[in-house]
């Protein structure tokens, strides 16, 4: 390790003794509902190019503002967005400006969408205003006279730090159902005045620029589904067609250039066929596998402090894992020693100086829901900044425990265990399976969940799997779930249910599943597949009807849509009711609870409202929580917290406290 960061490991021993550090505690105390319900106080922090300046997400009385802090004196204000709106996302486009979007809460919706407009602040907080979208040039709504009304969304897609005065972006217009072809578009930060700088071949497209901001990469899924990657080798070249999975049968995406510009990483299949990286040779057009996966594929690539090259790998085989791409890059060497002084836990580089002098990075865990710190070269220092979550005692949390198991068919799947704190070797626990949404390309993680823990703490062991369908795990297993509702999707998580029971870890009289939107789905079916294994099940905001997904909410609304539905879903209308839990309320046993958002887009109430009629044409009672303003998902604290109360006590009624228990003590 070099002298200029010699001091961090004795500087970090201090602050390791703070409240990143979890403890194991004998009986914590119960946490209230009200805290796991609360809004996250800071969401992220940036530090600017030049280091004079902090901006961070915070959350001041309910809603999301931009927090800018010059470090010099530490004083600052916060930008508080107009009305309904609250920052959604930013990023340091220059020394001293900031670009960041909004989310505004429409009509009787609790949770904020993005508008897609753009905006654009100084760090003092002055010149503020509209860059680009549709409320663009209204003087009403911005203090920016050049910029004009556009209908269409935005997103950053390089800040060109050479270039103060200006950013590329790519501009998507509102006005096709098909998907559009974007544009990239030269933004001047202070006038929002664009250029064109070029079309992408590709709907929907996202892109990479190289290290002098030239467009050279587009990519992402076509209308027939297959990940594409056009390329061009100049800003005069025409776009050519790289890769195509339909073709090439490779899912393939571009993550930027290395230092030289000789190489591109891509996220790739690896040798094994579970993910990997790979480097493409510009000159000879070739792909080479970097580092492959065993278990699952890469999460991100670490930047180096310019952000012209990779200086390391994150990935997620059970625990959260970092490996070194350059081990000499000064960042390396400081993220080696702050892994090392972070044992068993999820330490990230969030930003950097250009010449990375000043480094803001972040220490999380499943138990520990996040902090950041500012690491100084000077001074050989790391200080803590903040917590995401400062009310949130480690200590107090369930931790998670890696697990592995076959399917039925000898698949492997992989997961998590969360016991109640304190009884982390406890047997014949009460269990909540808890199935994740998506499916397709999501996954249940190592990391500090609200859901997982308020089950934890309040006595419940929590199981997770990765079912067939899920992310991170390869594109054979990925396709593996593929028109799988119903069927090994969920015989995976009755896989795992059996599991945790043989383990001895599962009190079989004792075991509920309970899932969101899929997750929802996969309660409901499960309790009518296996209407013997599950003595209570809880739908969230889920599909129930799979025929609806063609003709409610918002995913058929786009060709791309009602593409990913024929794609993943199947046509087979027979196939598709006889797969839907409201056509076999009959052979539910279970106790049910029915949770549903009244503004739901991507699943709407008519869902759970065919779920709640097949159960009273069944005559099966069931519990119904309706929330008439949110959405897919409760956003709303105090609703928040109402859920947790109802979910608990159902949960009690049925195979906690108030059910015959037959847990036994940890061996001792």
């Amino acid at each position: 390790m070099t002298s200029r960061h010699l001091g961090i490991l004795a500087a970090l021993a201090a602050v390791i003794a703070g409240p990143a550090q979890a403890t194991e505690a004998a009986a914590p105390a119960v946490v209230p509902y009200a805290d796991f319900a609360r809004h996250e106080q800071f969401r992220e922090v940036k530090i600017s190019p030049n280091g004079d300046y902090l901006a961070a997400a915070a959350v001041v009385d309910g809603k999301a503002v931009l927090s800018l802090i010059r470090l010099s004196d530490m004083k600052g204000a916060n930008l508080r967005p107009r009305d309904t709106r609250e920052l959604a996302s930013f990023w340091w486009v220059a020394p001293d400006r900031v670009m960041y979007t909004i989310g505004e809460r429409g009509g009787a919706l609790e949770t904020p969408v993005q508008t897609g407009e753009l905006y654009a602040v100084n760090a003092d907080g002055t010149g503020d205003g509209v860059l680009f979208g549709y409320r663009a040039g209204n003087q009403g709504a911005t203090h920016i006279a050049h910029a004009t009304s556009r209908r269409a969304y935005a997103t950053l897609v390089d800040p060109l730090r050479d270039d103060p005065k200006h950013a590329l972006i790519a501009a998507y217009s509102f006005n096709s159902t098909n998907g559009v072809f974007p544009t990239v578009e030269k933004i001047d930060l202070y006038t929002g005045v664009t250029m064109p700088v070029t079309t992408s071949p590709l709907r929907d497209a996202d892109f990479i620029t190289d290290h002098h901001g030239i467009v050279r990469f587009a990519f992402g899924t076509d209308v027939d589904q297959a990940k594409k990657v056009w390329y061009r080798s100049g800003d005069e070249a025409k776009w050519e067609l790289l890769f195509d999975e339909g073709n090439d049968h490779q899912r393939l995406r571009p993550l930027g250039f290395n230092r030289k510009e000789d190489k591109v990483y891509f996220d790739c299949g690896g040798s094994k066929g579970v993910g990997g990286i790979c480097t493409w040779d510009v000159a000879a057009r070739k792909l080479s596998t970097l580092w492959s996966g065993t278990v699952s594929g890469p999460l991100e690539l670490v930047p180096s402090a310019d952000d012209k090259d990779a200086i390391a790998l994150r990935t997620m085989p059970d625990r959260t894992a970092t490996t070194l791409i350059d081990a000499k890059a000064p960042e390396a060497k400081l993220l080696a020693g702050l892994l090392q002084q972070f044992p068993g836990e999820d330490v990230r580089i969030t930003s950097a100086t250009l010449d990375g002098s000043r480094i803001v990075f972040s220490v999380s865990s499943d138990r520990n829901p996040g902090q950041f710190f500012l690491y100084d070269e000077k001074t050989h220092k790391a200080s803590f900044l903040l917590a995401n979550r400062p009310w949130i005692k480690p200590e107090q949390m369930g931790a998670m425990e890696p697990i592995a198991l076959k399917a039925r068919d000898g698949l492997p799947l992989h997961g998590y265990l969360t016991r109640p704190p304190g009884k982390e070797q406890a047997k014949n626990l009460p269990l909540v399976v808890f199935v994740h949404g998506g499916p397709y390309g999501v996954r249940d993680s190592w990391e500090f969940d609200p859901y997982v823990q308020v089950l934890a703490t309040r006595g419940y062991a929590v199981l997770q799997v990765n079912f067939r369908g899920s992310g991170n795990y390869g594109n054979e297993f990925l396709k593996a779930g593929y028109r799988e509702w119903g069927g090994k999707m969920q015989d995976d998580v009755t896989d795992a249910t059996r599991w945790a029971v043989e383990q001895g870890i599962a009190d079989p009289k004792r075991t509920c599943i309970f899932g969101a939107s899929y997750g929802g789905y996969a309660a409901l079916e499960g309790a009518v597949k296996e209407p013997d294994l599950y003595r209570c099940t809880i739908g969230y905001v889920g599909v129930y009807d799979l025929r609806l997904m063609y003709t409610r909410g918002d995913i058929p609304q786009f060709s791309a849509g009602e593409n990913y539905l024929k794609m993943v879903l199947g046509e087979n209308g027979e196939q598709l009711w006889d797969r839907s839990p409201a056509a076999h309320a009959d052979r539910i046993k279970a106790k049910v609870m029915l949770v549903v958002g009244g503004q739901d887009w991507r699943v709407p109430p008519v869902q759970g409202e065919a779920m709640r009629s097949a159960l009273n044409k069944a005559d099966i009672p069931y519990e119904w929580l309706y929330q008439r303003t949110e959405g897919h998902g409760f956003y709303d604290e105090d609703h928040a917290e109402d859920l947790f109360k109802k979910l608990v006590a159902f949960l009690d009624k049925n195979i906690g406290s108030q059910a015959a228990a037959s847990e036994t003590p940890a061996a001792k």
